[in-house]
């Protein structure tokens, strides 16, 4: 409670993880907890989960249910927590989750969804934001399991937020291959904007990619010393300007280069180091843009705020996109080179006449880069590209994410 009056005196919203999927054995705790499966299902295909060596709760129990949503509700209540984040939703939502065929129960109708654990997932998210508006809910859920982030009263669970866990996997793939072959996995850059809309997502690089074995998310990039930290500002600057809430490990803001270890505090040492210093430089630069540019995160849940303005070229590895807001602030052009060459007279379209001032860049000598930014502004050209009526040229240093203030100009009559 101490600890989470002292975030919000400073401003500080604190996001729980919640953790309703399973529990485990240990004899002190609740299984067998009256000397019977109370909490868990007394079949051994239902209880037992195959992947950790836990124990599965039994959502169709009135107790369990009430004893996990009470567990919730404790924490909003009493300790005044902004939010959870539900882990492992998956594994609730499918009776063969981590199973093969024949070693589950089915459903009444003869699926593999659990109907009881829906229920209690609907029940959860309206008794948590109606006792608490302003609160968010979170699903870690992994699959294409429709309306995660709809209300019950539609269909859907009722979460505010799901993971977009196909953006993290596809991103973080694409950014550890050699640039060579990118062009051959152009799609793992544009396909998450194929259902970005179709749920509220949170874009996760969490404690889960920098554990076990993955890498941290700095040491994940492909390339030389030098190259790594261009990779990881670019990549940094895609996930910002895409559609989209931000989610970032701790450690990764500054680079670092190991894993985490949660047996220790974090290598804070590393920021002796000028590209380190650099680093976290950027992302707190990056906070700071993003915060003071509607455009990036006004309209996250339709095609209004958003539209491809260079998304085919995969023979240079580069794409253009821009971002709108509702409220009358200017557009953001936002352009990515993910090879280590530069892109020259790169062409996106435009929606209309205008100019284009660059305000932002990746490559800027404070971050580290190499400073190649343009002064001078573009000017939009009436010729048709990428089914905009307009069209503009720039030029795209290495490894580069660079942001565009669009001044756009009314049509004339």
């Amino acid at each position: 409670m101490y600890f989470v009056d002292t975030m919000h005196a400073k401003g500080i919203g604190v996001i729980m993880d919640w953790v309703p999927a399973h529990f485990p054995r240990d004899e002190h705790g609740l299984a067998r907890f009256d000397g019977t499966c109370l909490y868990e299902h007394e079949n051994p295909l239902q209880a037992n989960h195959p992947q950790w060596g836990t124990l599965i709760f039994n959502y169709s129990r009135p107790e369990v249910v009430s004893f996990l949503i009470s567990s919730a509700m404790f924490f909003f209540d009493i300790y005044h927590i902004d939010g959870i984040r539900v882990d492992a939703v998956t594994s609730m939502l499918y009776l063969d989750y981590a199973r093969n065929e024949g070693e589950y129960v089915p459903n009444e109708d003869g699926g593999n969804i659990d109907n009881s654990a829906v229920a209690f997932l609907r029940k959860l998210n309206s008794v948590i934001l109606t006792r608490h508006p302003g609160t968010v809910t979170i699903a870690e859920e992994s699959t294409s399991y429709p309306m995660i982030t709809r209300p019950p009263y539609d269909g859907g669970l009722g979460f505010v937020f799901k993971w977009n866990m196909g953006f993290m996997h596809d991103t973080l793939e694409y950014m550890s291959m050699d640039p060579f072959f990118r062009h051959d996995h152009h799609n793992k850059m544009t396909f998450s904007m194929f259902y970005a809309f179709t749920e509220n997502f949170i874009l996760p690089y969490s404690h889960d990619e920098v554990v076990h074995g993955k890498k941290s998310l700095l040491d994940k990039m492909y390339g030389s010393y030098e190259e790594k930290f261009a990779s990881m500002r670019v990549l940094l600057g895609f996930m910002y300007a895409h559609p989209g809430k931000k989610m970032l490990f701790m450690g990764s803001e500054f680079g670092q280069f190991i894993e985490w270890d949660y047996h220790k505090q974090l290598d804070w040492f590393m920021l002796k180091y000028e590209r380190h210093r650099q680093m976290r430089q950027y992302v707190k630069a990056l906070n700071a843009f993003y915060t003071g540019n509607p455009a990036l995160y006004q309209i996250e849940d339709d095609w209004s705020g958003f539209a491809w303005l260079n998304v085919d070229n995969a023979n240079q590895s580069s794409l253009g996109f821009l971002r709108r807001a509702r409220t009358n602030c200017k557009p953001c052009v936002c352009a990515f080179n993910f090879t280590p060459v530069p892109v020259e007279r790169f062409v996106i379209g435009l929606p209309s006449t205008g100019r284009l001032q660059e305000v932002f860049t990746s490559d800027d000598v404070m971050f580290g880069g190499a400073g190649r930014s343009r002064a001078e502004s573009v000017l939009a050209l009436p010729e048709e590209f990428a089914g905009h009526s307009f069209r503009a040229v720039i030029d795209l240093p290495p490894l580069t994410a660079v942001y565009f203030d669009f001044d756009e100009e009314e049509p004339t009559q």
